[in-house]
C-alpha cells in the first residue's frame, strides 16, 4: 500500500512556510486551529470568483491579521463598495457567532478560554495580487473546477490547464482527476504530466492544490502539482534569520 505525504507539509521550513503563524496555550490550540479554518472557508465561499491562492493568518493577543493572495483582488476590494471595511465587519460578526456556538460546547468538557466566547477580535485584512496566476496550482485547480462544472470534457479541460502552465514557462505540471469522468458508471482516475515534477526532492519549489468539482454525476476530485525550479534552501534560511 502506497504511503502518501502532503507536498506542502513535506517542505515546511525548507521551501514552504506555515499558513498560520501564532503561539497559544495547549488548551487554546485546537480552538484557534478551528477558527483559522473557519475564516479561510468563509472567505473562500464568499469570493469564489476572486481566484484566491492562499490565505495566511497571524495572531497577536486579540488581533488577527489576514493576508489574502488572489489573482483577481478587485472582486474582494469591491465587496460592499467601501474597500475592505465591510469585509472586516462581516468577518468579525461571523467569527463572533462562530465563537458563541463552538466555544460553549468545548467549555462543557474543559476549561479552555473562558472569556473567548465574548471576546471581540480585531481583524486586519491585507490583499496582494498574484502577478502570474498560471504558475499557481490553486488558480489552475479553480480553472479546472469551473471547466468541469460547465460539462467540458475532462481531457480537454486538463489540456487547457497544461497549456496555460506552459505559457507561464513553468518547468513541470501534473494534473489528476478522479471520479465519474464524463458520466461513466465506474469511477476512475486519469492524470497527465508535462515536464518534470520531482516530488521527493525537498529543495524543489512544488506548489500543490486539491479541489472538488460538483457535477450532475457526482463529485470529481482534482489535484494539481506545479514545479517552478529548485530553490536555494540555504539562502532562504539566511533571509528568514
Amino acid at each position: 500500500m502506497g504511503q502518501k505525504v502532503h507536498p506542502l507539509g513535506f517542505r515546511l521550513g525548507i521551501t514552504q512556510d506555515h499558513r498560520s503563524q501564532w503561539f497559544a496555550k495547549p488548551k487554546q490550540y485546537s480552538l484557534l486551529v478551528v477558527e483559522d479554518h473557519f475564516l479561510r472557508q468563509t472567505i473562500m465561499a464568499r469570493f469564489p470568483e476572486a481566484g484566491i491562492v492562499s490565505i495566511d493568518v497571524q495572531r497577536k493577543v486579540d488581533q488577527i491579521r489576514i493576508e489574502v493572495c488572489a489573482a483577481r483582488p478587485r472582486v474582494i476590494v469591491a465587496f460592499g463598495g467601501q474597500d475592505l471595511d465591510n469585509l472586516r465587519r462581516y468577518l468579525a460578526q461571523s467569527l463572533r457567532v462562530h465563537r458563541e456556538t463552538v466555544v460553549p460546547k468545548t467549555m462543557a468538557s474543559s476549561s479552555a478560554m473562558p472569556g473567548m466566547a465574548k471576546a471581540q477580535a480585531q481583524i486586519a485584512i491585507y490583499i496582494t495580487k498574484l502577478s502570474n496566476p498560471n504558475v499557481s496550482a490553486g488558480f489552475l485547480s479553480d480553472f479546472l473546477v469551473e471547466q468541469l462544472e460547465k460539462r467540458i470534457p475532462f481531457r480537454r479541460a486538463m489540456k487547457s490547464a497544461v497549456q496555460r502552465a506552459q505559457r507561464a514557462q513553468i518547468k513541470g505540471i501534473k494534473i489528476q482527476v478522479a471520479g465519474r469522468l464524463n458520466g461513466a458508471e465506474i469511477a476512475r482516475s486519469e492524470w497527465i504530466r508535462k515536464g518534470q515534477v520531482p516530488l521527493q526532492t525537498l529543495r524543489a519549489n512544488v506548489d500543490y492544490s486539491y479541489r472538488t468539482a460538483s457535477t450532475i454525476y457526482g463529485l470529481l476530485g482534482i489535484k494539481v502539482w506545479t514545479f517552478q525550479g529548485l530553490a536555494d534552501a540555504k539562502a532562504k534560511r539566511q533571509a528568514d534569520v
